[in-house]
């Protein structure tokens, strides 16, 4: 924290015609139910692509497991040791046959009157998100300032990938309540993470298999791009990333890895986010609940050994026959491959930059910093710590109330101009 930049924005005495308010409530009305091609203002417009992930037989689910790259026998189906029942069985699904998992579309803001856009920038959002909403002003902005194509991918069963019972509000209570029965100490259980908080709580190595799925589907779509399958986009440009909280280590692990050289030119923004899994706090209403959270780091970061000399799938992905397993392994706990992973930091630190939340409880900004400047705080990436003269909290950076509309929109466009700065270089 010592080397960083320490940034208050100020109040802004003036609010343009279309602030950041306005363009909230404006692109979540407009977009909700949207199809086809929209107008957006600006000289922008949102289309849609329609994206079948190839990777789902990674998930659990499937009786018997086959590496896509390395031949072998393969795996039997690694039966789940004894942990919490599903409350209900509603959330308990074979995830590899999910399909709203496996197709899904991906808004794409872009410019009206170009073609094929030059460059793409992806954006990849944080932990338990259900709705699009929030991020449209961002795509927004960041279209309109660097030109580029925003296209907004979502992680494995979240957004649009998840079943719409898991939102459903009668639903989630009724598993809300027979989870607060079953475990009655938990702590920030909610109807908003009830759903992730019962499956991850049930099965937490979901999180490995569902990252490197995602994973494994933005390489998928990189390639569609090469192949000039991606309509809003010229099939040579520069993919840059915007990530957000979790989406952050996502990011981390696509530039570390850098397969077949898809990412050699692109540079990545962190924003409120950057540092390893167990340097986190995700218990909140809006995240995880306590007990989802204690058998997350239980089996990541206390146990993963163990289950790694048991189960010989996941040692084949986390182990050094898949880089990015390797480097996803590193990004779970801050001691384990530390020297490996700052040195993956120190190559990359021209082409990487993070924006961090004084107040942020979640991603905390001297985690950050621990992270990616490493032990030393010799790792020259750049890392800056903002502050707003606003009640904001990670899971809402920016928000959308009257009374704080002037300060919330000069601080959002401080935010993402300072983002497009760093991607016109």
């Amino acid at each position: 924290m010592d080397h960083s930049l320490i940034w208050v924005c100020p109040p802004r005495a003036w609010i343009p015609a279309m602030d950041y308010l306005d363009l909230h409530l404006r692109l979540k009305q407009a977009l909700r139910t949207a199809s086809g091609t929209l107008p957006v203002g600006d000289g922008l417009c949102v289309s849609f692509l329609d994206f079948r992930s190839e990777n789902g037989r990674i998930l659990p689910g499937e009786d018997r497991y086959q590496c896509a790259i390395h031949d072998g026998a393969g795996w039997a189906a690694e039966a789940p040791p004894g942990r919490p029942p599903v409350p209900g069985g509603l959330l308990d699904v074979q995830d590899s046959h999910v399909e709203e998992n496996l197709a899904f579309r991906c808004p794409v803001f872009h410019r009206a009157e170009v073609g094929r856009a030059r460059e793409l920038l992806l954006l990849l959002h944080g932990l338990n998100e259900k709705e699009w909403d929030k991020y449209y002003p961002w795509a927004h902005r960041l279209a309109l300032t660097t030109g580029k194509a925003v296209l907004l991918f979502p992680i494995a069963f979240h957004m649009n990938r998840a079943p719409g019972n898991w939102s459903d509000h009668r639903c989630m209570h009724r598993t809300s309540l027979e989870r607060r029965r079953g475990f009655p100490q938990v702590i920030a259980s909610s109807l908003s993470n009830v759903a992730i908080s019962t499956r991850l709580h049930a099965r937490p190595e979901r999180f490995i298999w569902s990252g490197l799925q995602t994973y494994c589907d933005v390489v998928q779509l990189m390639h569609s791009v090469r192949a000039g399958q991606v309509p809003q986009v010229d099939p040579s440009a520069r993919v840059d990333i915007l990530a957000y909280s979790i989406g952050c280590l996502l990011s981390q692990i696509l530039m570390m890895t850098d397969p077949e050289d898809l990412f050699a030119r692109s540079r990545l923004c962190m924003f409120c986010g950057g540092a390893v899994l167990n340097r986190m706090s995700p218990v909140t209403k809006f995240i995880l609940d306590s007990e989802a959270n204690v058998a997350l780091y239980s089996y990541i970061v206390e146990h993963l050994e163990s289950h790694l000399r048991r189960d010989a799938r996941l040692r084949h992905y986390l182990g050094g026959e898949h880089p990015e397993g390797m480097h996803f392994r590193s990004m779970l706990n801050y001691g384990v491959l530390r020297a490996e992973r700052e040195a993956q930091f120190r190559h990359l630190a021209p082409r990487m930059m993070a924006l961090a939340l004084a107040q942020d409880q979640v991603v905390p900004p001297y985690e950050v910093v621990n992270t990616l400047r490493g032990a030393g705080r010799d790792i020259p990436v750049r890392v800056e710590v903002l502050d707003f003269p606003f009640d904001y909290q990670h899971e809402n950076p920016f928000p959308a109330q009257e009374q704080q509309r002037g300060e919330v929109d000069a601080a959002f466009r401080r935010v993402f101009d300072a983002v497009a700065t760093f991607f016109a270089h």
